[in-house]
């Protein structure tokens, strides 16, 4: 007779509640037309969209920008709350600052999110309400300007107390597509890469030309063979986990067939975006027929 064991859901109300997220796939049609949309818009924007992923900063640009909004916010909290009057222009300008970033802060977040949904529905259910989330904030901290303009400054603090409250729900389903989904790491980070040479794939299996993928330890590596020289990658992409040996080869790059990150062949490099993150590099070594790797030094 055979059993089948289903693991229990989360006991924790958090984690339940972000897996009831997860599963419900009542919001499919919303996020599959928003992340569409927003692929396509930048898609055709490639500079921007470099910008936007923070290609020229080295890794996720949104993490950065949120600093602004949810420090801002978080400051014009406290004032509210333990302040006196003469704290109060203190606190609205902190408001005003933090719906000046806001813009630029959804905007990197739509495009890093948009490239995750596809394919992926826990990360495009949980996405999509981690931006309506943020979306409801900046609604309400806008609210709680126009009212201490007004001279409600009660209602004022009250709308602001309500922002926090959506402002820390949308933080912690971010920190849940970080932390536990895994949005904006490097895709290769626990791969183990051996400090030795180590046999790859005979010489005659990479052709001039072509790609060529090989396991190594455990990951899998990306062969090229240009001219005279073989150069070597870890084949999955930094970026979002894409398959490099099924990309295009352009130029000493690859590229990657998902969302068309190029790195250089001889460095890893990011050539182009959005990935942010140089691809793992190998040392290699041809001799006797075989070819092998190591860890770039």
């Amino acid at each position: 007779m055979t059993k089948t064991w289903t693991a229990p859901e989360p006991a924790d109300p958090p984690h339940a509640a972000v897996r009831q997220v997860e599963t419900f796939d009542g919001l499919d049609d919303v996020a599959d037309r928003v992340s569409k949309f927003v692929r396509d818009l930048l898609n055709d924007r490639r500079p921007l969209k470099d910008i936007l992923s923070g290609t020229w900063l080295g890794h996720t640009l949104h993490p950065l920008l949120t600093d602004i909004p949810v420090g801002t916010w978080t400051s014009s909290l406290l004032l509210d709350l333990v302040g006196g009057e003469d704290s109060e222009g203190a606190s609205d300008l902190l408001v005003a600052v933090g719906l000046a970033s806001a813009a630029p802060t959804a905007v990197s977040g739509w495009s890093d999110w948009a490239d995750s949904a596809a394919g992926n529905k826990p990360v495009s259910r949980v996405g999509l309400v981690h931006a309506l989330s943020n979306a409801s904030a900046i609604g309400l901290y806008t609210a709680s300007l126009l009212a201490r303009r007004r001279g409600a400054r009660g209602t004022g603090k009250l709308l602001g107390l309500a922002g926090a409250g959506a402002l820390s729900v949308g933080g912690y389903l971010g920190g849940h597509l970080s932390y536990v989904q895994g949005i904006g790491v490097d895709q290769t980070v626990f791969e183990a890469r051996p400090d030795d040479w180590v046999d790859a794939a005979g010489a005659d299996e990479v052709r001039d030309g072509q790609a060529h993928v090989a396991t190594v330890e455990g990951a899998d590596v990306l062969l090229v063979r240009q001219g005279e020289r073989v150069y070597a990658l870890a084949a999955t992409c930094t970026h979002r986990g894409g398959p490099l040996g099924d990309g295009e080869l352009i130029d000493g790059c690859v590229k990657c067939p998902l969302h068309q990150s190029m790195f250089r062949l001889d460095d890893g490099g990011v050539e182009q975006g959005p990935a942010t993150t140089p691809q793992p590099a190998y040392d290699v070594s041809e001799q006797d027929g075989r070819i092998r790797v190591r860890a770039k030094r």
